[in-house]
């Protein structure tokens, strides 16, 4: 992957890069690989058992399958941040340079390459899909209040909403820091904690299938 994902740069020979595209293709390759194993070993190991019902349930199962897709595609945006080195162009929060939308946010032809190539767009929006799925996942969590879940369901909603912050906090760390090596692989890796928790909730959230 890393062979064949180094760019030819003629002005420099010093600094190698990788593709910003066969790096999110490398890692959401991994991301799936991780996350098949995970579940099928959680499916062995702790079988999901039965939740009470509830009108909630349905809807709350739902949601924790639209966590884990959040997660994933905002972790797989993250790709294309560190592919190119999107956390350096814009180091304040909540705004960009003092603005809402960044002047340059479409300043390539044609528009559709801003989204994974410029810099500016590709920080945007995995800053809108960060604050999106965190606000996602909290409500998620308020819906499961009224729910009666199992303990270990409940525990499991708690990691997830717990790492969230967590995850959040380290991001917005990241940037206002000028991505130190530290904060950002602390960053990347508590995003894997965070699919890991919400595979985790999705699991023990799943009907239960009969014997046969």
């Amino acid at each position: 992957m890393v062979k064949s994902g180094l760019k030819d740069i003629s002005t420099s020979t010093d600094i190698p890069r990788v593709s910003q595209y066969r790096l999110a293709a490398h890692l959401g390759t991994a991301l799936v690989i991780y996350s098949s194993m995970l579940y099928t070993a959680l499916g062995i190991l702790c079988p999901p058992t039965l939740q009470a019902a509830s009108p909630h349930l349905n809807r709350l199962r739902g949601l924790a399958h639209g966590t884990v897709a959040m997660v994933f595609v905002t972790a797989l945006s993250g790709a294309f941040v560190a592919g190119l080195d999107a956390g350096l162009v814009y180091n304040s929060f909540p705004k960009m340079a003092g603005r809402w939308i960044p002047e340059d946010i479409l300043a390539l032809s044609p528009k559709i390459k801003n989204f994974f190539e410029n810099p500016t767009t590709v920080q945007f929006q995995h800053r809108l899909l960060g604050t999106t799925t965190f606000a996602f996942i909290v409500g998620t969590w308020a819906l499961a209040r009224g729910v009666a879940l199992t303990s270990r369901a409940r525990l499991a909603l708690h990691c997830v909403t717990g790492m969230a912050f967590v995850q959040v906090g380290l991001g917005i760390s990241t940037l206002l820091c000028h991505v130190p090596v530290s904060l950002a692989s602390a960053h990347q890796s508590s995003s894997l904690a965070l699919l890991s928790f919400a595979i985790w909730l999705m699991h023990e959230l799943r009907k239960k299938l009969p014997k046969l």
